[in-house]
């Protein structure tokens, strides 16, 4: 077994786990023991330290947790849509991919969209719906004109 999916299995029970509500209630007991021993140490620097470094360590070690399961969702999302945009009649294959465009061209295809969905509702009437399809040309590339 890799590094990597040691990883994700650690990572995927962890984010799973520190998502439920006992785990909350963990960390909420934890914050109010700290609380309540606050005059047996007499609010000490030591004690303020306590809770300053550990929160700061469960942070740090969350960010990658969560991370981690974001970046699988959303791959998992573009997945999906990907599969709906290639397998819908009248859907334009060439908006599979548009996570790996550069900005340019992103902003190339949401110009476009844009002016389809004003076009869509400049003609609509009161009782009528935009059900259409219309072409999406493909925006020019970087350096082409």
């Amino acid at each position: 077994m890799s590094a990597s999916s040691i990883f994700n299995r650690m990572a995927k029970w962890a984010s799973r786990f520190t998502g439920r509500p006992l785990c909350f209630a963990l960390a909420l007991f934890v914050v109010l023991a700290w609380i309540v021993t606050g005059p047996v140490f007499e609010f000490s620097n030591t004690w303020q330290l306590v809770i300053n470094t550990g929160t700061t360590i469960v942070t740090f070690l969350m960010v990658f947790l969560i991370q981690n399961a974001q970046n699988r969702d959303t791959e998992a999302i573009q997945l999906k849509l990907d599969e709906l945009i290639r397998a819908t009649r009248g859907a334009h294959n060439a908006l599979l991919d548009l996570e790996e465009l550069e900005e340019a061209e992103l902003d190339g295809f949401r110009s476009r969209y844009a002016a389809l969905a004003k076009a869509a509702r400049a003609s609509m009437d009161d009782d009528e719906t935009e059900r259409g399809t219309p072409e999406v040309g493909e925006p020019k590339r970087q350096g082409q004109e």
